[in-house]
């Protein structure tokens, strides 16, 4: 346990940005893996329109750096792929 007053408030800022990176990665994995069901069932309409949601949810998480700028990235190309 924290002993001192700046590391007691560390823990609630680390305790505060976990819950916060965790909603967002949750929120990429979720569209991806709609994203892909749709894409595996050849759904191109309404994959086209989760992909668009797929790159929001992506590109919040690097905003915030929850996610890496290249791992967003290669995702998102190798995503664009999958509609093909």
């Amino acid at each position: 346990m924290p002993i001192t007053q700046s590391a007691k408030k560390a823990l609630r800022q680390n305790i505060r940005r976990r819950v916060q990176n965790v909603r967002k990665m949750d929120a990429v994995k979720s569209a991806v893996k709609k994203y892909k069901k749709l894409a595996s069932e050849k759904k191109t309409a309404e994959a086209e329109k989760q992909l668009s949601l797929v790159y929001k949810a992506i590109d919040k998480a690097v905003k915030t750096n929850s996610l890496n700028r290249n791992k967003g990235s290669r995702m998102k190309s190798r995503l664009a792929k999958l509609a093909r």
